[in-house]
């Protein structure tokens, strides 16, 4: 495989498509390798437009949907960051390279080592490593300018609202299959929020994220 050919097509024919045409986010999907956080047996598909099995039935999202979701964030070098979801790591690294500082927390340990070792031997060093279950919110040491949920949530729990920063970023998928929308959202004062709808779009669930309550008759 021509990899540089792969890469420029991905970024010609996926991404700039997807409406992702800040220079800042296309320039660091050039130069950071995503083959590098692609499963081995699945390196072929590094820069193919589908949602790339990992281990646990657990997926590294369509790079169109990474690009999206990042320049969505407007992330300014300045920013504290929470990432829910490792996963391959490979969105951790980008938003390291866009951030001040960048916690990202998973609840498989393997995931977090991975990621870890991977994104040293590029030498990022900005970013904090956690292990838990995020499902319900995570408060680490917030509140963080920016988060982002990797995995679905039918329900938005509102502690990640509230663990903005005034004028803060959240960019989650909400809803169930098969109708998930990412949302924008953006803390304005203390107790006051806005939200915008950006796309139509379907994610797998993060594990074991809140449910709406389902009335029986």
């Amino acid at each position: 495989m021509d990899v540089e050919r792969a890469r420029f097509n991905m970024i010609e024919q996926q991404i700039r498509t997807w409406d992702v045409l800040d220079p800042k986010v296309l320039n660091l999907l050039n130069e950071f390798p995503r083959e590098d956080f692609v499963p081995e047996s699945h390196r072929a598909l590094a820069f193919v437009d589908i949602n790339i099995p990992l281990a646990h039935g657990q997926t590294m999202m369509q790079p169109k949907m990474e690009a999206r979701l990042l320049q969505e964030l407007a992330l300014t070098g300045k920013d504290k960051v929470l990432e829910i979801g490792t996963g391959s790591g490979y969105l951790t690294g980008l938003l390291a390279h866009l951030a001040a500082s960048v916690d990202t927390v998973d609840i498989f340990p393997d995931f977090i080592e991975q990621a870890r070792q991977k994104l040293a031997a590029h030498g990022l060093n900005n970013i904090s490593y956690f292990e838990g279950d995020a499902a319900r919110g995570w408060e680490g040491s917030g509140p963080y300018d920016a988060i982002i949920i990797t995995g679905s949530v039918p329900i938005l729990p509102e502690t990640y609202k509230s663990n903005l920063t005034r004028n803060g970023r959240l960019i989650a998928v909400v809803g169930e299959a098969p109708v998930m929308e990412a949302v924008l959202v953006q803390r304005l004062e203390e107790n006051s929020w806005q939200q915008v709808a950006l796309f139509e779009t379907n994610l797998p669930p993060l594990v074991h994220a809140e449910s709406p309550q389902k009335f029986v008759f």
